[in-house]
């Protein structure tokens, strides 16, 4: 009996700016968490009730800048089940069907896929607005960047349901590392991440 595979591609694309002044802070590809993904589209797919993308996760411990303002990147921690951000600080609902999204209308998930490709698009938005996160530094010019709200790491995480206790589980999905970002109470960030799932070909085995 002749066996149908249909190889996979996903890819990630992540844009971080000011939606005010249009000033691009980030504009790059991410990594995928393969293990995670193939995990999370299998319980999708069966309708599990876990899988689906939920939280975007921000952290600080993905680079260091020495004395001489030069920046060391950690690689992206996309190995383990149990992968996490290098140090998450922060993070917010983006399933805008989900009862704990306070703003389903800024922070949320779209599907574009163009009439007679291979491909589909989840676009994940989510606006990190001036009051949030709290605590945060009240202008734009600090210069200590191991601050809880100087982002260099972000990652899409995945539902993947709630213990015992009533705390909800996830796994990280992405990861990707960029150049420290400062969100402070004098400006927006939007985040734009889009998440590209293609077919690549049909290949018939027998």
């Amino acid at each position: 009996m002749a066996q149908v595979l249909i190889p996979m591609q996903i890819e990630g694309f992540l844009k971080i700016f000011d939606p005010a002044s249009g000033e691009v802070f980030v504009d790059k590809k991410n990594a995928i968490h393969y293990e995670n993904m193939s995990i999370a589209l299998a319980n999708a797919l069966s309708n599990r009730g876990t899988g689906a993308i939920y939280k975007m996760a921000f952290g600080n411990g993905g680079s260091s800048i020495d004395q001489t303002g030069v920046i060391t990147y950690l690689p992206p921690n996309v190995t383990g089940p149990s992968a996490t951000l290098y140090n998450q600080t922060f993070a917010k609902v983006v399933d805008d069907t989900n009862i704990s999204n306070t703003n389903p209308s800024r922070n949320k998930m779209s599907i574009s896929h163009p009439l007679g490709k291979v491909y589909s698009d989840i676009i994940v938005s989510c606006l990190l607005d001036y009051s949030e996160p709290a605590g945060q530094m009240a202008f734009d010019n600090g210069t200590e960047t191991q601050t809880p709200y100087v982002f260099d790491e972000l990652g899409l995480m995945s539902f993947d349901g709630i213990t015992e206790n009533g705390d909800e589980l996830t796994k990280m999905l992405t990861h990707v590392i960029f150049h420290p970002v400062q969100k402070s109470l004098n400006r927006q960030i939007q985040i734009d991440y889009t998440v590209r799932i293609q077919s690549l070909t049909n290949l018939i085995t027998g």
